[in-house]
C-alpha cells in the first residue's frame, strides 16, 4: 500500500448515502432536506426545520402545533440534572457541562435501553428540548446568577433567551438568534456527525452517540471557531468610542502582522465550499442587524476590517463561525458559551443522522495501514 491510497482524515471518501442534507456546488447552497438554507432561516421557525429534519417534510399547521407542545413539555430542568451541573466547577468549560448533561439525560429517560424509531424520536425530541436550559443555566450559574424557568407561551428561540438573561427579548434579537440555530442545525458528514453515527453503527444508544459527538465538537478545529473569532476581537481591543474606520484599520493591521507570523486564524475557510460559505450572508445580515440594534460600529470596523485584509492576502473567506461570535456577543452570551449554542442547534442533525444511520445500519469499522515494526521475538 502506498501513501497515495491512505485519505488521511478521510478526506475525499464518500462512506454512505444520507438525505438529511448536502452542499448543492451548482448554487453553492446548503440543502435540508432539499430546502436552501437561507431560504429555511428567511421563512421558519427553528422549530419548523427541527420538525424538517427529523421528519423529511415541513409541518402542517396541525402538525406543527403537536410538535411544540412536545417541546414545550421538556423545557425545564430536571432537578436531578441541576445538582449535578451545580457540582461541576465553573470553571470547567461549557461544553464539558453540555456532554455531562447529555449522558445523565440519557442515563435517567424513562427509555434509555430502548432503540425503536419512536423511542429514538422521543428521545431526540426530548433532548433537544432539555438542552437550551442547560445552557442558560450553566452561563448564569457562572455569574452567581439563579435558574430562569422556562416560559410556555414563547417559541424556542425566544425561550432560550428568556432562560438565560432573565428579560423578555425583542422581536429582532429573537430573529437574529432563529436565524443563527436553522444556520447551526446540520451539514451532512462533519467530524462530530459522522462521530455520531459511528457510535449508533455499533448499536449503541441515541444519548451515548450525541455525548460523543458534543465531545467531537468541542475541539477547535470542529466547534470552537465562534469562540476563538472573539478572542481574536478581544486581542485586537474593542472600542466602543472607536469609529467604524478607526477599528477597521486597526484590524486590518492586525491581521497583517498575525499572517506575516503564519499564526492559523479561525472563522475563515471550509472543507466544504470552495466558494465561500453559503451561511455566511444570512448570518452577517442578522449581524448588521445586532450591530445597529445595539449601536455598536466598532465591531463592524473590526469584521471588515478582519475580512479585507484575509480576502486580500489569502483569498480565504469567512465561514458560519465569524459572523455568529459577535452577533451571540452583542446578545450578552459569554464566549465559552457559544458552542453549548451549536450543540443546542446541531442536536437537531446529529440525531437525524441517528435515526438514519440506524434506519440502514452497517458497522462503521475502516481498515489501517500497519507502519510499525515487523514482527519480532521477546
Amino acid at each position: 500500500m502506498t501513501d497515495t491510497d491512505i485519505k488521511k482524515g478521510l478526506a475525499g471518501v464518500v462512506v454512505d448515502y444520507t438525505a438529511v442534507s448536502k452542499v448543492n456546488a451548482e448554487t453553492n447552497s446548503l440543502l435540508y432536506r432539499g430546502y436552501p438554507v437561507q431560504e429555511l432561516a428567511a421563512k421558519c421557525s427553528f422549530e419548523e426545520v427541527a420538525y424538517l429534519l427529523w421528519n423529511g417534510e415541513l409541518p402542517t399547521q396541525e402538525q406543527l402545533a403537536g410538535f411544540t407542545a412536545r417541546e414545550k413539555a421538556g423545557r425545564a430542568l430536571d432537578p436531578a440534572l441541576k445538582a449535578i451541573i451545580d457540582a461541576l466547577p465553573t470553571d470547567a468549560h461549557p461544553m464539558d457541562i453540555c456532554r455531562t448533561a447529555a449522558s445523565v439525560l440519557g442515563a435517567r429517560h424513562p427509555l434509555a435501553e430502548h432503540s425503536s424509531p419512536e423511542a429514538n424520536m422521543k428521545k431526540a425530541i426530548d433532548l433537544w428540548a432539555a438542552m437550551p436550559a442547560v445552557v442558560a443555566y450553566d452561563q448564569r450559574r457562572r455569574h452567581g446568577q439563579d435558574i430562569v424557568e422556562p416560559r410556555t407561551d414563547l417559541g424556542y428561540s425566544a425561550n432560550f433567551l428568556w432562560m438565560t438573561f432573565g428579560e423578555e427579548p425583542v422581536d429582532e434579537v429573537i430573529e437574529a438568534f432563529n436565524v443563527s440555530m436553522i444556520l447551526y442545525a446540520e451539514h451532512s458528514f462533519n467530524a462530530s456527525t459522522f462521530t455520531a453515527r459511528v457510535v449508533t453503527s455499533t448499536l449503541s444508544d441515541l444519548h451515548s452517540a450525541v455525548t460523543a459527538a458534543i465531545g467531537a465538537l468541542k475541539g477547535p478545529l470542529h466547534g470552537g471557531a465562534n469562540e476563538a473569532v472573539m478572542h481574536t476581537f478581544d486581542e485586537i481591543g474593542i472600542r466602543s468610542e472607536e469609529s467604524l474606520e478607526e477599528a477597521a484599520t486597526r484590524a486590518k493591521a492586525w491581521m497583517d502582522d498575525a499572517l506575516a507570523q503564519k499564526k492559523k486564524i479561525m472563522g475563515f475557510g471550509h472543507r466544504v465550499y470552495k466558494n465561500g460559505d453559503s451561511r455566511v450572508p444570512t448570518m452577517k445580515a442578522a449581524l448588521d442587524k445586532m450591530i445597529a440594534h445595539y449601536g455598536r460600529p466598532e465591531l463592524l470596523g473590526l469584521y471588515n476590517g478582519l475580512e479585507s485584509a484575509m480576502d486580500e492576502a489569502k483569498a480565504i473567506k469567512p465561514n458560519l463561525d465569524y459572523p455568529a461570535g459577535p452577533t451571540y456577543h452583542l446578545m450578552g452570551f459569554d464566549t465559552p458559551t457559544f458552542t453549548p449554542i451549536f450543540v443546542a442547534s446541531r442536536i437537531t442533525g446529529w440525531t437525524a443522522h441517528i435515526m438514519e444511520q440506524a434506519a440502514a445500519n452497517s458497522l462503521i469499522r475502516p481498515l489501517s495501514a500497519y507502519n510499525g515494526p515487523e514482527q519480532r521475538s521477546l
